[in-house]
């Protein structure tokens, strides 16, 4: 049954409780997407010139499931915990992609190369933002909801964004500091009401013709740009091309999700950092799988037991912050209805923690490692033994190395700096750099090598163990001491929650400080170059 003529996102809801999981079509997969790439995995064909993830991926999914060789799962599955439901085919996310896009280019007047900062939670209108944006050529800067004024008028000036994009929670930020944001011209609202100086975004593409020609975009044109974390600093702009972010899975093998058109997977990731846009769009979209979302306004550990007991949710993506509040609950009346691989990123894992949710679940955590530069770097790939600690090995496409400060590789089990080989050829995965900041860009680069700035061991196996960042290195007595090792051993004590360790000026001893709680950045990062400062200070 066709729902096209149906025009807003309110009349894809549905409110029946699932209860049926997902099977395996019999005439599945003879030609799909991912399979169409082998010659250009095996080196038997060249890497293509142009490329658009929706046109060449997104659309020939669209295609493939309309011939019925896919199975009857969607491309998008979205609840908000309170009853309403979006489900969309790629079939209906094309349909109403190019309406977003119609509505962008012809109302807005946004054209190809053009910038747009998107604030918005784990709502529908992102995605359909996001595919739009690729659609049209126009260039996706996306954040999150806990962003303040001075941050968002960072992120204007910085980019000179055209346009933005967010919901109510943000409207009266955005305004405040709008007079100063010389080259913003329009700002779209996702509400259901309206909102002086604001065009209502469903409002705004309901209407448009779902008739739209896809733009022609290079391999290397800009998608998306991100902005790092800002731990040591403000913000930078990583820019992530169609190639970097869109045909990157198709060139790799199945490596961190491995994924098939019958799986459902689940990516806690807030919506402004680069999981969200690897495990909620591009990795599983190649391979046909159904994305899931659960809005999550808080993340609590009820709800997410709870939705992975009535989804048929096969793999799930989170921090370890999530399932350190899930080991600390009685699991035993949880019966999960289909996970089966369960992956953790952003910062190290506690060793205990994994001990525990695999007592508990009997499931692994699968560890993966990387920065908003490179994507994923390392991981614990599907079938890989796992040792605690580690976070797997290299990541296809990628030579991981340990080296120092001369850019030497160093040898199985000596400390050193994480690098990713980027000399004489360049991998694919790689950002394009910081805009318009060429000197920080330089600085990653020492030799042959992208250096991560975090100091790793490899082990006999090629195993990785992240040690810390390289700044945060402890030196006591002459001995380099990794925060990671000690917050794990202070983590075990039942009256603390969480852990961060710096050094301190003491001569003689350290001590040990309990704070109510430890700051961070606003994508959960602790900032321990505060807490160092903090320290410092009262010498």
């Amino acid at each position: 049954m066709k729902l096209f003529k149906l025009q807003t996102l309110k009349s894809f809801w549905t409110l029946k409780p699932p209860n049926r999981t997902f099977h395996c079509h019999p005439r599945l997969l003879a030609s799909d997407v991912y399979s169409q790439y082998e010659p250009v995995r095996q080196g038997k064909q060249e890497i293509p010139k142009y490329f658009n993830f929706a046109s060449d991926v997104l659309d020939k999914w669209s295609e493939i499931e309309k011939a019925g060789k896919r199975p009857s799962n969607p491309a998008f599955w979205w609840i908000n915990g309170e009853g309403e439901e979006v489900k969309w085919s790629f079939e209906e996310l094309g349909f109403l992609s190019r309406k977003v896009a119609n509505a962008l280019t012809k109302v807005c007047g946004l054209q190809k190369g053009d910038r747009i900062v998107v604030i918005l939670p784990r709502v529908p209108e992102w995605w359909l933002v996001t595919v739009a944006c690729m659609r049209a050529g126009i260039v996706l800067l996306p954040g999150i909801s806990q962003l303040s004024a001075k941050d968002i008028l960072y992120r204007l000036q910085a980019s000179k964004a055209t346009c933005i994009i967010t919901d109510n929670t943000l409207t009266s930020a955005v305004d405040s500091v709008a007079s100063e944001c010389q080259f913003l011209k329009t700002k779209l609202i996702v509400s259901k009401g309206s909102r002086e100086g604001w065009l209502n975004f469903t409002d705004l593409y309901r209407n448009q013709s779902a008739d739209h020609s896809c733009v022609k975009t290079r391999i290397q044109d800009s998608m998306i740009i991100f902005f790092t974390s800002g731990t040591t600093g403000s913000p930078k702009m990583a820019e992530h091309s169609q190639g970097s972010l869109g045909f990157r899975p198709l060139l790799s093998e199945r490596y961190w999700l491995d994924l098939t058109p019958s799986d459902v997977i689940w990516s806690t990731a807030d919506t402004g950092w680069i999981v969200a846009s690897l495990a909620s769009v591009f990795d599983p979209w190649v391979f046909g799988s159904c994305i899931f979302v659960h809005k999550l306004p808080r993340v609590e550990s009820a709800a997410v037991l709870n939705t992975l007991c009535r989804f048929p949710i096969d793999t799930v993506v989170s921090a370890p912050t999530l399932f350190r509040m899930l080991v600390q609950n009685d699991l035993s009346s949880y019966k999960f209805m289909n996970l089966k691989r369960c992956v953790s990123g952003g910062e190290p894992l506690n060793p205990e923690v994994m001990e525990q949710w695999k007592s508990k679940t009997g499931l692994d955590i699968h560890e993966v490692y990387g920065q908003t530069e490179m994507g994923i770097i390392c991981s614990v790939f599907k079938g890989m033994k796992v040792k605690p600690g580690s976070m797997g090995k290299a990541a296809p496409l990628y030579d991981v190395q340990i080296v120092d400060k001369n850019a030497n590789v160093l040898p199985p089990g000596q400390q050193g700096e994480i690098a990713v080989r980027s000399r004489p050829i360049k991998p694919l995965g790689f950002f394009s750099g910081y805009v318009d900041n060429p000197k920080k860009t330089a600085e990653t680069e020492r030799g042959d090598f992208y250096v991560t700035g975090d100091r790793g061991i490899m082990d006999e196996d090629g195993y990785f163990q992240f040690i810390g960042r390289d700044d945060d290195i402890i030196i006591s007595s002459g001995y380099r001491i990794g925060p990671f090792e000690v917050e794990n051993a202070l983590i075990e004590h039942a009256a603390v929650a969480e852990t961060a360790v710096v050094s301190s000026p003491d001569p003689l001893r350290g001590e040990v400080e309990f704070v109510r709680e430890l700051p961070k950045t606003v994508t959960g990062k602790i900032k321990r170059n505060e807490l160092r400062k903090k320290e410092w200070g009262r010498i």
